[in-house]
């Protein structure tokens, strides 16, 4: 009789629990928002506008760039018109307008979107991918932790607006290793200005950040490490896996009787499981 492991896919470092932030417009107060994410090694995902150029509330996009390092810039159309409303050809100009413009000013492929308004159709879905887009934000949020059905219709966990900390006590105690767990918060950080309550982001971040259980990443992270996960190639015995990806793809195997373990598949390699 052959022994067949239970295999689960993993986040980077064999961690189950990842964390993402996705903030629109690119206001002023990004930069008070960035230096906090940065201080607590948490990453983001920043919807912006490359066709808004007269907004004086907004950062100049020659600082995007510098600004943004280490986080994901991501579309929200060109001029943020509210999408479902208009011709389905006007909708994939305002994205590659924006795309266009985003990716010269930051010199990697821009592949991410939120909805600007929240306003989306099915038919502007179906279109996104041949626009180079892989992942959509959407405004209604789940209250839960789960991953995503479908990275083009993303729903967050929450605004930061609503059960924040209640959330982030929640995710942090999950320890269950046989899920993947996401924590994905959403807003705008000039928010913080007008309702005068940076403490509420401030003491997130402090509270959240720098845990070794938790996994950093941009939504544009997640939705690659996942399709890479996904091409994973087992033997019929799960006693062997090929990663035909370029990076590192994390495992978890158990076996019957046997402490489990979490193994890293390099990149271009066959390793052994059993």
């Amino acid at each position: 009789m052959f022994r067949l492991p239970v295999i689960y896919t993993c986040f980077p470092g064999g961690k189950h629990k990842v964390l993402t932030m996705s903030y629109d417009d690119g206001r002023k107060e990004d930069y008070r928002l960035v230096e906090l994410f940065n201080k607590h090694g948490i990453k983001g995902t920043f919807n912006l506008n490359s066709g808004i150029l007269d907004d004086p509330r907004r950062i100049p996009v020659s600082e995007y760039k510098a600004l943004y390092a280490g986080h994901e810039v991501a579309c929200h159309t060109f001029t943020h018109p509210t999408i479902a409303r208009s011709p389905l050809d006007q909708v994939a100009q305002q994205v590659l307008a924006d795309r266009r413009g985003l990716e010269e000013l930051m010199g990697y492929p821009v592949r991410g979107l939120a909805y600007p308004n929240g306003s989306y159709s099915q038919d502007i879905i179906r279109m996104l991918p041949a626009l180079g887009i892989r992942h959509a934000r959407i405004v209604p949020t789940t209250g839960g932790f789960n991953m995503p059905d479908n990275f083009l219709e993303w729903a967050g966990t929450c605004h930061h607006n609503g059960p924040l900390m209640e959330k982030a006590r929640e995710f942090a105690a999950l320890n269950k290793s046989q899920y993947l767990y996401m924590m994905y918060v959403w807003g705008h950080s000039y928010e913080f200005t007008d309702r005068d309550n940076w403490h509420v982001i401030e003491e997130f971040c402090e509270f959240i950040g720098g845990r070794d259980d938790i996994w950093y990443a941009t939504n544009i992270e997640i939705v690659d490490y996942m399709e890479d996960a996904a091409r994973l190639q087992f033997t019929a015995a799960g006693d062997k896996v090929y990663n035909p990806n370029a990076q590192s793809i994390w495992i978890q195997v158990e076996l019957r009787g046997e402490p489990k373990r979490i193994l890293e598949i390099p990149g271009g390699q066959t390793v052994p499981i059993l």
